[in-house]
C-alpha cells in the first residue's frame, strides 16, 4: 500500500485504509475498461447506473483534497462514467499502483 497511498497524502493515517476499501469497491462493482493513454494519464470506464456519477465526483472531490498531486476529469454519458487520472512526474509510482489496483479487482481489456 506505501505506493498508493503516498507520504504526499494529507489524509489521516487512520483514515487511508477506508479510502482504499471505498476505490476497491468502486472498481469491482462498476470498472469496465481501463488504459493507460501515457505515462502520467490513466482512463478508466464505469458502468453507469444509479447514483454511480455522484459515488464517482464525491470519491474524487474528497480525494483531490487529500492527494492535490491527482488531477480528476470526470465525463459522463448515459451509459458511462469516463474517469481520467493524472499525475505529475513525481507521482508516476502511485499512478502505477493504483493502475494494477484496479486491473486486480476487474478483469478488464
Amino acid at each position: 500500500m506505501s505506493t498508493w497511498v503516498p507520504d504526499s497524502c494529507t489524509l489521516p493515517t487512520t483514515e487511508q485504509p477506508l479510502r482504499v476499501a471505498e476505490v476497491d469497491t468502486l472498481f469491482t462493482g462498476s470498472l469496465t475498461h481501463l488504459a493507460r493513454p501515457d505515462r502520467l494519464r490513466l482512463s478508466l470506464a464505469l458502468a453507469g447506473g444509479d447514483g454511480v456519477e455522484e459515488k464517482v465526483r464525491d470519491l474524487v472531490a474528497r480525494e483531490s483534497g487529500c492527494c492535490s498531486f491527482f488531477t480528476f476529469t470526470v465525463s459522463p454519458d448515459p451509459e458511462l462514467i469516463r474517469l481520467d487520472i493524472s499525475v505529475d512526474g513525481a507521482h508516476e509510482a502511485v499512478l502505477d499502483a493504483l493502475q494494477e489496483r484496479a486491473a486486480a479487482r476487474r478483469d478488464v481489456p
